[in-house]
């Protein structure tokens, strides 16, 4: 071996080696070797600390894999066939996200979970939207569905294509057609109805229509007379042209437990309409104190409620409550 290519680091670094060095100086750490040995050397509480910070991820990986697998929530079904010799039943579940449908023939009762039940008619598609332990929602495509719900106000929701119908605790029927048109019917308790800002409070004995693209109608009582109910149909679902007209029969064929009605038309008419309404409601339930003409014709909403507060049908800002607070919507 020649001695002369090797350098052995004093002076000065021949041309090549300087070069070598240029490269590798890089890649070369500042930092210094670990000592192996401290790893030994570690408190042990510091070590139990690491372990269980190791032990509380691996739980949380196996937790996050066992709500994967878990069950969706389901509600039992039992159907209900009409045959030549009788009817014949038979039990399944519905899981969230799926479609229930009857045919001309078939009927079908459901558990609302714990807090009621759910009969629906011949010809009738729902969705089971929610079934959590806050909110119990469905989805009403078309076909008649009865309720009967024992549970807190705002538990049970129905989705319809035209509003969503929160039970306040209550037992009713809500049918849909095809064209998404629906009509709610209250036989205990009360039922707010919803759409884009358009609420209606609907109490037992009352009825209350829906329509694609206008939401809830004005509730009235079934028993109202026939010229006051065709005519608020007019006034929610009818030509701009016919309204004036259909005001002015509305309010003379309302009798006074119809303030149910004229309260509702106070925030779906304006200008002479709405003064119109005001008078005759203030011919039925003197407004009371500090609701005033002017407030009311002005849309004041606290003067509103005040005023429905002295028709002895209950506090509209806790029917409000519910609606304003609901999930939101089936998509």
């Amino acid at each position: 071996m020649n001695d002369d290519y090797l350098w052995d680091g004093s002076g000065r670094p021949d041309a090549e080696v300087e070069r070598l060095e240029r490269v590798l100086a890089p890649l070369r750490s500042s930092r210094p070797a670990p000592d192996l040995g401290a790893l030994g050397r570690r408190p042990f509480g510091a070590a139990r600390a690491a372990l269980a910070a190791a032990a509380a991820f691996v739980l949380a990986l196996s937790g996050l894999w066992l709500a994967a697998r878990r069950p969706t929530a389901s509600w039992e079904v039992t159907r209900l066939e009409s045959t030549p010799s009788g009817t014949v039943s038979a039990v399944e579940r519905l899981r969230v996200g799926e479609w229930l449908e009857t045919d001309a023939s078939s009927r079908a009762r459901v558990k609302v979970g714990l807090i009621g039940q759910v009969e629906i008619e011949p010809r009738t598609r729902m969705r089971l939207v929610d079934a959590g332990a806050a909110s119990h929602r469905l989805a009403l495509a078309r076909g008649v569905l009865h309720a009967r719900i024992w549970a807190p106000p705002g538990r049970f929701l129905v989705d319809a294509p035209s509003a969503v119908a929160v039970d306040l605790g209550c037992e009713y029927t809500l049918s849909v057609d095809e064209s998404g048109a629906g009509l709610l019917r209250v036989r205990s308790g009360w039922v707010g109805v919803e759409h884009g800002g358009r609420e209606s409070f609907v109490p037992r004995g009352a009825a209350c229509a829906t329509r694609p693209g206008a939401g809830p109608g004005t509730p009235y009582y079934e028993d109202a007379p026939e010229a006051l109910k065709q005519a608020l149909a007019v006034v929610d679902f009818g030509p701009a042209l016919d309204r004036p007209e259909a005001v002015r029969i509305a309010l003379a064929s309302a009798r006074p437990e119809d303030a149910l009605s004229l309260w509702h038309l106070l925030a779906r008419l304006d200008g002479a309409d709405r003064a119109a309404v005001y008078d005759r409601l203030a011919q039925i339930v003197a407004p009371p104190e500090g609701v005033t003409r002017e407030g009311v014709l002005a849309g004041n909403r606290p003067m509103l409620d005040r005023w429905w507060e002295a028709l002895g049908l209950g506090s509209a800002g806790w029917w409000r409550q519910w609606l304003t607070h609901m999930p939101p919507a089936a998509s």
